[in-house]
């Protein structure tokens, strides 16, 4: 198991945003995590990536628990975060901004090269500023700057969120070929169908709990839509 996470709970002040959440992930797997707006989704990759700080629970990475380790840390472990929104750094330009991935020096198979091959728009376009792309495009510079990081388990939050079709399913297209090289990925999706199309398993996330999770393909949808509504 790569991941393994346990009775996690989370808080803004005094809101509590988890309740109990858990999951598991194996090395090479692909998970969606589902739910509205609010369910906890971004919370609950944030906890992931160390980047809330009030928090209780057991987050176990590779057998070491890293629920106290701060993002830094985390990093240089093996998780990688494509935030929601992309965050890219507007004053570099696409090349500029994949190098930073690699700050890390982690080892591993992606480098420049290797991301150029995976997404060749981005070769193409490396010395624009991210200004100049649309959002498909910054999607693929956000996934190749996490890749840069050589990580074990990759985490994408609402990659999705904002994008034409074409633009996720270029995006989704290349989850085959990460996962050949090892990496798992977490992806968090409001698109059902699509999450049960390109995943593994699935996990169903309600008000900060884990209302459903099984097998992709064996979850009917009447199941997720009372595990995505709590009808």
């Amino acid at each position: 198991m790569l991941l393994e996470v346990a009775k996690l709970d989370a808080f803004y002040g005094d809101l509590q945003a988890l309740h109990g959440l858990h999951m598991e992930v194996e090395r090479g797997e692909s998970v969606a995590l589902v739910g509205a707006n609010g369910a906890g989704k971004t919370t609950f990759m944030r906890c992931l990536a160390g980047l809330i700080e009030q928090k209780r629970g057991a987050i176990t990475f590779r057998g070491e628990d890293i629920s106290r380790m701060p993002a830094e840390a985390i990093a240089r472990r093996g998780i990688a975060l494509v935030p929601e929104g992309r965050m890219l750094f507007p004053s570099l330009n696409v090349e500029e901004n994949l190098l930073m991935g690699a700050l890390g020096r982690r080892l591993g198979y992606w480098n420049l090269q290797r991301v150029f091959a995976l997404f060749p728009l981005l070769a193409e376009r490396r010395r624009q500023m991210p200004n100049t792309l649309s959002g498909g495009q910054q999607g693929l510079v956000a996934v190749g700057r996490a890749l840069m990081a050589n990580p074990d388990l990759l985490l994408c939050d609402e990659i999705s969120l904002g994008l034409a079709p074409i633009a996720v399913d270029q995006i989704y297209a290349s989850f085959a070929r990460i996962r050949v090289e090892g990496t798992a990925i977490v992806v968090v999706e409001q698109d059902v169908r699509r999450a049960t199309s390109a995943t593994d398993r699935i996990y169903c996330v309600l008000e900060g709990r884990v209302t459903l999770q099984g097998r992709s393909r064996k979850l009917n949808a009447d199941e997720l839509t009372r595990a995505y509504f709590g009808t």
